[in-house]
């Protein structure tokens, strides 16, 4: 996932979309939290109640934690500099994807070690059915999976191409989407050996955010060129439904008590798609976030969604890229009913 990449168009909302803004969600709270240094991936820990942060930049990088409840600084980890953090819910270990990638105790976020790994750590994946952590890479070797329990290699596999986003069914099945081929390659858990991918070409390229309901084993893709939301079966990898996104798309959960998917997208919108059955999907509702704001991650105690964004400068000459961060501007948007 590249940090703070947004094109001019990000700052309007797609047409393709609108802005309704009826429904059940919308934005309960804006805390401008602050600090320098730029952002990526957030994560909630459920369990242990804190919300991590990674901020990176030339100085100042570090994973920032977080009350979940209150969004009030517990600590951090700092001299890290990494895109994301995942906590393992059986040993309490933290992982951050940094280079080498960081481990750390949750409960007093001491670093325990780090560990050496090819390829550059950008996203990442807890897999509590195995007490894995999957690290992906833009580079080969594209994915890394790290024991949990003691930080040892498992193995590596290469997927075909950049990987952004992973989940998994707990059934020895990952699925992985593969940004810059248009599919979501299928990996054995146990052998780490690739299965199969399945094709969006023509439905969603460009795919940023997965999502899997275990339940009825669909695949939630969000992809940013076509700007779509792919749904399709993840047992064979049929299309069920194509449903238009916003501009930026860059992640995708689902929530099982709520059977909805969300995609978060960097023109400032919240996607929420209702599954209605196992066939049946709609987007429930189009929400105004916050520019920028293309990362969530779902509070599964809560249902309460995390989104971070920033406010950010006049773009440079030209009109392409972006500007420069507005000083202390970081903020951490909470998203409920």
């Amino acid at each position: 996932m590249r940090q703070f990449i947004f094109l001019a168009a990000l700052t309007a909302v797609s047409l393709s979309v609108g802005l309704g803004q009826e429904g059940p969600y919308k934005v309960l709270k804006k805390v401008k939290v602050g600090g320098a240094g730029g952002f990526d991936y957030v994560t909630a820990d459920s369990a242990g109640r804190r919300l991590y942060v990674a901020r990176s930049g030339a100085t100042g990088a570090r994973i920032n934690v977080f009350n979940l409840d209150t969004l009030e600084p517990v600590g951090e980890i700092p001299n890290v500099s990494a895109h994301g953090a995942v906590i393992s819910t059986k040993s309490g270990h933290g992982f951050a994807s940094s280079k080498p990638v960081t481990m750390f105790d949750s409960k007093t976020l001491a670093v325990l070690k780090t560990i050496d790994v090819e390829g550059n750590p950008d996203g990442m994946m807890y897999d509590p059915s195995s007490d894995r952590v999957y690290v992906l890479s833009h580079r080969e070797p594209h994915v890394t999976a790290i024991n949990a329990a003691d930080g040892s290699i498992a193995g590596t596999v290469n997927i075909g191409g950049a990987p952004e986003q992973a989940a998994s069914d707990g059934k020895g099945h990952i699925y992985i989407d593969v940004e810059d081929k248009e599919n979501v390659a299928v990996l054995d858990a146990r052998t780490l050996m690739v299965t199969g991918h399945y094709d969006l070409t023509g439905k969603g390229g460009v795919c940023a955010g997965l999502a899997l309901d275990v339940k009825n084993n669909v695949l939630f893709t969000a992809c940013r060129n076509p700007q779509n939301m792919v749904v399709l079966s993840a047992s064979e990898g049929k299309v069920l439904a194509t449903l238009p996104l916003g501009a930026g798309t860059d992640g995708a959960v689902f929530n099982p008590a709520t059977m909805e998917a969300f995609s978060s997208q960097g023109d400032g919108t919240l996607t929420i798609v209702k599954e209605k059955g196992p066939t049946a999907f709609d987007i429930e509702q189009n929400l105004t976030t916050m520019v920028s704001a293309k990362t969530l991650a779902l509070d599964e105690k809560t249902g309460h969604l995390y989104l971070i964004a920033a406010e950010f400068g006049p773009a440079p000459a030209g009109g392409r890229g972006r500007g420069p961060l507005v000083p202390d501007s970081f903020t951490i948007l909470v998203v409920g009913k």
